[in-house]
Order: structure tokens, then sequence, then C-alpha cells
């Protein structure tokens, strides 16, 4: 089993325009990207905001599954939400990470664009194989800021559908990505 963290960021990301922002936390993406967590066996999926009512929100939708009328409503759910670890940085991530694993993760990034230094699946794959830990950081919003980015160890291939069109939600991506990167071959 690939030792494996995941990440949304909230912060920085960039919106339409290309403006750094702080993006919203949202239920569906909690409960989504949770799930495939677990069922992948991710050690820890990260929420990454600085916003204090965000973290507020996001800390009341996991007690509600994990310590509340949701988890005795659904304790499969409760199960997924359990890996929900809320950071307000990535550094907070990455020394979280260290603090656990004694070793700083390597980050691995996504993003819808190629750039030409991106990494295929089948490499990452490759590279997940081993025993030091990986942070799989995805954005929100529009995606990750750059700065971002040219920061990670590896940069991911983007998702390529059969189309032009390109602009997965991040539930999506996740999945697609987590199987892609650690799901069991056929």
């Amino acid at each position: 089993m690939p030792n494996i963290h995941v990440a949304l960021i909230h912060y920085p990301v960039v919106n339409k325009s290309g403006d750094v922002i702080a993006s919203a936390v949202t239920n569906l993406d909690l409960h989504d990207i949770s799930r495939a967590a677990k069922t992948y066996g991710v050690k820890t999926f990260y929420v990454v905001t600085p916003l204090k009512d965000q973290i507020t929100l996001a800390n009341r939708i996991i007690d509600h599954w994990t310590r509340g009328a949701g988890a005795r409503y659904n304790p499969i759910r409760c199960k997924a939400l359990e890996l929900i670890q809320i950071k307000q940085t990535i550094a907070e991530v990455a020394s979280h990470i260290h603090h656990s694993e004694h070793s700083y993760p390597k980050t691995v990034v996504t993003c819808a664009k190629k750039y030409p230094s991106s990494i295929s699946f089948e490499k990452m794959r490759g590279l997940l194989a081993g025993e030091n830990p990986f942070l799989l950081a995805f954005g929100t919003a529009w995606g990750l800021a750059e700065e971002t980015i040219t920061a990670a160890d590896y940069i991911l291939e983007p998702v390529v559908g059969n189309t032009n069109y390109n602009h997965l939600s991040v539930r999506s991506a996740a999945a697609i990505i987590l199987d892609r990167l650690i799901g069991t071959k056929i």
C-alpha cells in the first residue's frame, strides 16, 4: 500500500481571472474526496484553508458525520470523514506528515494543463511503490497557484478525456487520479 496523503488546497488557488484567492470549503468535496481516499487507502485527507469561517464550517460538517447524528446514521461515511485533518497552510501539512512519518513528504501537484516537467501516471505509480511519504495536492477554484505548482517535487500529468473539454470537478479528478495511481489493475 503506498504511503500517500491527499490535500485539498483552498489557498493559494486562482480564480477564473488568474488572481490568487482563497476558495470556499464545500460539503460535497469533503464527503466525496474522503470516501475516495478511504476506498484507496490514503492515510490522511487534509483540507487546507487559512480562513477561520471555513475552518469552522469544515469542522461542523466533520463533527456531524464523525461524532454527531450523522455518525450514528451512517457509520460507513463516518469512517471516511475521520481521515480529514484541517490545516491552515501546505507547510503545516508537510510538518504534520513529518511528525507522524518521521520524513517530509514528496509533494505531487495536480493541474489541468501539461507542464514540460509533468510526470506520467505510470511513472508516478512506480515512485509510490516505495516507503517514502507522498502528498498529493489538489486545487480548488480554477486550480493551484503557480507558486505551489513550481514548488512541488512533481507535477502530475493532467487527466485528459477524449474531447477538448477539460474542466473536471476536483471531486471527479481526485477519484480518477487515485484510481490511476493506486487502484488495482485488472
